[in-house]
Order: structure tokens, then sequence, then C-alpha cells
């Protein structure tokens, strides 16, 4: 079968919702000759009862037979591919870089039911929230502009971030007007599951108080500070970055979603005493119950001052202890090594390289000149290896420092907000919004993703687009076609300068 995964789990839908008819079969004479030369030994009166045989056999039994197989084989690969491409959607939207800790006015666009604004700390908890009516039918720009001015003022507020659907384009470009007693980031966030989540038990559990507006500006705004940390509380499936998702086995891409999330997670780390209960079950060995004692256990007791404090947590052993410690961080803690990737049971060797090289944990961890000097050949034992040792002092030398890539600002062409405003050959900028196996979709400003077809991401063939592009990337197209009635743009990478 020659039809690419894509394809093939298409015409599979379009069967399954009653356009199409798919039938997998080989050439069926082809086939009927093949056995022939098989069964059939003579040429006689009952070798053509054999072969009258033969052709009813394949028909009523070997040919349904066939087809039940190969689509059952076709059907797993077509999945397994799928879900490869959605697995490295997410896992690159999870890694996206954060903004950071910053006070953040988010805004939740809309024209009739207007905006929905929310203060958050840098904490990401919520200060304040109301409602502005700047577009049509409305159209209150003076008190809007006014408000917005107010609540930057009071608040401190050091980033704005405007959600990328109904009015985005609309509302940035009112924000971008405004003048500010202040330096302060204005960005589009893409809002795709803020919706989905504010509707959750989760967002509930929460903010019981308010409602699904205010919910989903509180994600918008906190998925700028930090993507992973809020995306963790969403169903992967509803995040849009997959492809076909909803068509393939969905016990085997629960699970590879979920390790991808568990994976990412465990490479950033998690601040012990910030972290969600959501964001804590993926800690490798914590999972959901355990999580949720440990929230209890901070909310009773305080901050966590040490990582050796999380055995006093229910339930929280031994065993536990050992495979979660590394993944946790405790930024002000008063052992330095607890904001490292560094595990509790390797303390002792970096204590006895600080008494080595004469000086405390702390300046050993600041002074490069001082690791320079340690031998790590002196510190091999039976139960730790180089290998080890040498992780350990790359961690050293960079404690706590998040793998994802420094945040970057991004803006959109001014001049272009609607589709009414692209024509052909036009050269813009975009971020990528979704990767699949026939190419990858690009947000230009517009409300509606452009396409750049697989045959139009490079000067060369490609096999695979996440060789040439990546989730969030930011890139430079050409405008080839724009079809208002379907609301397509095609998009291409080729000779754009």
């Amino acid at each position: 079968m020659k039809a690419p995964s894509h394809r093939l789990l298409a015409m599979f839908r379009g069967e399954n919702e009653g356009f199409l008819k798919v039938s997998i079969e080989p050439e069926e004479q082809q086939a009927i000759e093949s056995l022939n030369r098989i069964f059939v030994k003579s040429s006689n009166e009952s070798s053509h009862l054999v072969a009258e045989a033969v052709k009813d056999a394949y028909k009523r039994l070997l040919q349904p037979s066939i087809e039940t197989e190969y689509r059952q084989m076709a059907k797993e690969k077509a999945d397994a591919e799928a879900i490869r491409v959605f697995a490295e959607n997410l896992r690159q939207l999870l890694m996206m870089p954060p903004l950071g800790q910053k006070t953040v006015l988010a805004i939740d666009p809309g024209f009739r039911s207007g905006c929905k604004l929310v203060i958050l700390d840098r904490q990401g908890r919520l200060l304040h929230n109301e409602t502005i009516y700047p577009h049509p039918p409305q159209s209150e720009v003076k008190q809007s502009v006014s408000k917005i001015q107010n609540l930057v003022k009071a608040y401190k507020v050091e980033a704005i971030a405007i959600g990328n659907g109904t009015a985005g384009r609309e509302t940035e470009n009112l924000v971008r007007r405004i003048p500010f007693d202040t330096d302060l980031i204005a960005l589009m966030v893409n809002e795709s599951g803020a919706s989905v989540y504010s509707a959750s038990a989760v967002a509930r559990e929460e903010f019981p108080e308010y409602d699904v507006t205010v919910r989903g500006s509180v994600s918008i705004g906190r998925r700028l500070m930090d993507p992973l940390s809020e995306l963790v509380k969403i169903d992967p499936k509803s995040i849009g970055v997959g492809q076909y998702q909803h068509d393939v086995n969905q016990t085997m891409l629960q699970k590879s979603l979920e390790a991808v999330v568990e994976s990412c997670v465990n490479k950033v780390g998690v601040e012990l005493n910030t972290a969600s209960k959501q964001l804590l079950t993926y800690v490798s060995g914590v999972g959901p119950v355990l999580a949720g004692k440990i929230v209890e256990y901070r909310d009773k007791n305080g901050m966590f001052k040490t990582r050796e404090q999380l055995k006093k947590v229910p339930r929280l052993g031994d065993k536990v202890f050992e495979q979660a410690a590394g993944f946790l961080r405790i930024r002000e803690s008063e052992n330095p090594l607890d904001a490292s990737a560094v595990h509790p049971e390797s303390y002792p060797i970096v204590m006895q390289m600080a008494k080595k090289a004469g000086c405390s944990v702390a300046e050993l961890i600041s002074n490069d000149e001082l690791r320079k000097k340690i031998r790590l050949e002196e510190f091999i034992t039976d139960k730790v290896g180089m290998p080890t040792l040498t992780d350990i002092m790359d961690e050293l030398s960079k404690p706590g420092r998040d793998p994802r890539q420094k945040f970057e600002l991004f803006e959109f062409d001014k001049n272009v907000n609607s589709m009414d405003d692209l024509r052909p050959g036009m050269i813009l900028d975009g971020l990528v919004t979704n990767i699949t196996a026939f190419g990858a979709f690009v947000d230009i400003g517009v409300h509606q993703d452009g396409l750049i077809h697989v045959s139009q991401l490079a000067d060369k063939y490609v096999k695979d687009p996440n060789t040439i592009v990546k989730l969030n990337q930011k890139v430079r197209v050409k405008v080839l076609e724009v079809d208002k009635e379907r609301r397509r743009i095609q998009l291409s990478m080729k000779n754009v300068e």
C-alpha cells in the first residue's frame, strides 16, 4: 500500500462518516491465477472443479480475509505515524521558551461580549478582573484605553498577553497604540485549549467563584509566563497540534502523550513551592494522589525549605523520594544544591569536592576556577562512576538552569490583520502553529493559519517537515494563494529572502 499515513486516515474518516467506500484488495485475476498455479495440478474435468473451487474460495473467503488483515496492518502503521507526529509537536509546544515571572495583564479578546482583562502577579495568582468593550458594537475605545492604562500603572504591569482568537489582532493594534508611562511588552498568545481548560474541573477547583471567561484569560496569561506549567492542565488532544488525533488508537495515543509530558516536566524540573497539583503529577514517581498530598502539606506547613522535608509528606516514602527528588527544585533553599538537578544521594560527593577544594558548596557552584581544580577520578567508588561524576560537574556549572530556549519577542505585520489584506506574492513573518506529515501550518496574524505544503518547505525533497521547521518557530513565508470562500491560505518558504 503506497498511500501515506495521513491520506489513509483521511480516507478511513470519510468512510466512517459515510462519504466514501474504501476497499483494499489485490488485482482479482492475477490473484486467482497465482492460486491456480498452486492448486490446479492437471487439465481434466476434476481440475475444472478445483479451479471453480479456487475462484469461489478466493472471492468468498480469502479476499475478505486479506482485506481485513491489510486494513488492520495499514491502520496500525498510520496510527503509529500520526501518534509520532503528535508526540513530537506536543514536546516542542511544552518546551516553548517561558517569559518568566512577570506581572501580566492578560486579555481574552471579543467583539460583542467584550474583552476580559485579568491581572496576574509574578506567581500567576489572580489579582483583578474586569471587562472592556473597545470594539463594535459598543466601541467604547476611550474608556477602554483609560482602564488599561490605569491597570498597568496600579499593578506595575510588565507584560500584556493577548489571545489570538476572535478580535485578537484588533485588540493587539489597540494596545500597541496606547502610550504607557513604562516600557512593557505586548504579545499575541496562542489560546488553543484555553476554553477547554476554563470549563474543566481543574479550573473550577482553582477558581470556583469566577466564570469561564475569567478562567480563560488567566490561562492565556499564565501560558505566556510558563507554557509547560499551564499546558499540563489541558488534555493534549485539545491543544490543537495533532493530526487526526481522534481517529487513531486512543489508548496508544494517551500513553504516548503522557510519556512526552512526563519527559518534558522532568527535563525542565519543577519548582516545589509554586508548582500546581497537575504539574507535580507528572514528576517521576509522584502521580495524582501524592501530588495532592504535597500541595496539602505545603498549604498547611508553608513553603518547603529543603528537599529532605519532602519525606515528611504523608505516604511519600524513601522509594518515591529517590525517584522524584532530583526533578524537584527549591530556589530559596538553605542548601544551594536543592535548586539544582543534583540528586540528594550525591550531596556527600559534592561536599567532598568542596572540602578538597577548600571552599563551601556555594563557592564551588559559583566559581568556575575552583571546579576546574577538581580531579573527578579521585571520587570514583564502587557505586559512583565517571559518568555520574561528569553529570554532577556539568550541573554545578549551571545549577537549575532552564533547558528551554531564551524567550524572543515577535510581532506580526501591522498592515495585515485579515484575509482581505493578503495578496499573492506578499512576504510575511509568521509562527509555526502545527506540523503534520503533509506540511506545516503558520499563523501570519489573520485569524486563519496558512499551510506550507511539504513540497514548499525547501528547495529540496523533504520527507519529514520536522527536519525543516519546529513548533513556534519564527519563519518568513510567501503568500501563494488566498481562497476566502474556503478560508484557505497557501504559503511557501521557497525562494524567500
